[in-house]
């Protein structure tokens, strides 16, 4: 049975960091893309970083870009955001999404929450 399940969100205060984790299981983890995606109330949800199998291809949305960083360890199957900061404008659900072909696999979300 596949299964992210994300964890490290919470509240926290503008300039303040977090690091989200995304525990992976039941299938063949270091041959997916990892992603980490975002909604905000009222809004699209939207790409905030990629990581590719190998961490040889990292991607980041303009907005995170030397802000955040997304990391993996295939040992581990667990995928990590590193928030650093932190904006009111980056509160949103963030999302734990794998990736390969057609196959495609989510998260159920962390509340990340930026408030003085």
């Amino acid at each position: 049975q596949v299964q992210l399940v994300e964890s490290g969100g919470g509240l926290v205060q503008p300039g303040g960091s977090l690091r989200l984790s995304c525990a992976a299981s039941g299938f063949s983890f270091s041959t997916y893309v990892m992603r980490w995606y975002r909604q905000a109330p009222g809004k699209e949800r939207e790409l905030v970083a990629a990581i590719s199998g190998t961490s040889d291809s990292i991607n980041y949305a303009d907005s995170v870009k030397g802000r955040f960083t997304i990391s993996r360890d295939n040992a581990k199957t667990t995928a990590f955001l590193q928030m650093n900061s932190l904006k009111p404008e980056d509160t949103a659900v963030y999302y734990c999404n794998a990736c390969k072909m057609w196959l495609d696999y989510w998260g159920q979300g962390t509340q990340v929450t930026v408030s003085s």
